[in-house]
């Protein structure tokens, strides 16, 4: 993120593509060519030992953006990082994958400390089977069913030592939330319903989380006017809520056919807001891609 100068960021709100999770395969395998020739290997050979370079490939990937977003943020910059457990049948075996704790583990390698995390019950999730709400597994009968995975994680980690302030900051004051939402935001399980994918496959790809998710974090941990970045911005819900709640925000996203679903959300705000944001917008484009 070479636009971004060391220590200018306040708050990372994101929802990257979750390993193992074979909707994003074709992502990691586009942004690093030795996963697709592990899943090469694997079709050839199926190797359990391959299935496992795999996952720790999917995982360095995106341990990289957790360096860079490191490097960005200040002293006391807090990183809220949405990620899902995976479940997979390859070689005919069914295993679980931990992306929250692998992702723990790699930003606590990178220098982050792990603040106690958020989880995100989803009350609509529950697993298909032909088409129809199911559980996974042999019916009613022991012992070969699977608990189901309904919860997601919002992993939150704190670069050095917490944020200092001059007394009485206006703007710390300005951020201030009630006691009732303090009660809400701060309890480790939040059922919130999904963002709904009723459009196409590119936006359902995006990993998109409510608004509500975004407001709640941009207002737990951040003031107005502070700079949320988002590195894998996707449909824009991070930085459409980052600037109606007073922030400004910067977001990046490899897809470029995401552009016209970014614009057009901002536009929406725009009209909400009754206020000429887009003029205050700067979209930059590299190596082709934005």
């Amino acid at each position: 993120m070479s636009e971004l100068e060391s220590g200018s960021v306040q708050l990372m709100v994101t929802s990257p593509p979750y390993p193992m999770i074979a909707m994003w395969d074709d992502q990691f395998c586009s942004s690093d060519p030795k996963i697709a020739e592990y899943w090469q290997k694997l079709n050839f050979d199926g190797n359990e030992k391959t299935v496992r370079q795999i996952y720790d490939a999917m995982h360095h990937n995106l341990a990289k953006v957790w360096a860079e977003t490191f490097r960005v943020l200040c002293n006391g910059g807090i990183a809220a990082i949405n990620i899902g457990d995976a479940t997979r049948r390859i070689n005919d075996r069914f295993q679980l994958f931990p992306n929250h704790s692998r992702i723990i583990e790699e930003c606590e390698k990178i220098g982050f400390s792990t603040l106690p995390y958020i989880l995100w019950k989803k009350p609509t999730t529950k697993p298909a089977y032909k088409g129809k709400g199911s559980f996974l597994g042999s019916g009613f009968l022991p012992p070969n069913a699977y608990v189901t995975l309904d919860c997601e994680f919002i992993l939150l980690f704190r670069k050095g030592t917490l944020r200092h302030f001059k007394t009485k900051d206006p703007a710390r004051y300005e951020s201030k939330f009630t006691k009732e939402q303090r009660d809400e935001w701060f309890s480790q399980i939040w059922s919130l319903k999904g963002a709904r994918q009723n459009v196409n496959d590119l936006e359902r790809r995006t990993a998109a989380y409510p608004a509500e998710v975004a407001e709640r974090l941009i207002h737990m941990f951040s003031i107005k006017d502070d700079l949320v970045l988002d590195p894998f911005l996707g449909s824009g819900t991070t930085t459409k809520v980052a600037i109606e709640s007073g922030r400004r925000s910067i977001g990046y996203e490899l897809d470029p056919k995401l552009l016209p679903i970014i614009q057009a959300r901002l536009e929406e705000t725009q009209i909400a807001l009754q206020t000429d944001i887009m003029s205050q917008i700067k979209i930059v484009t590299r190596y082709g891609e934005c």
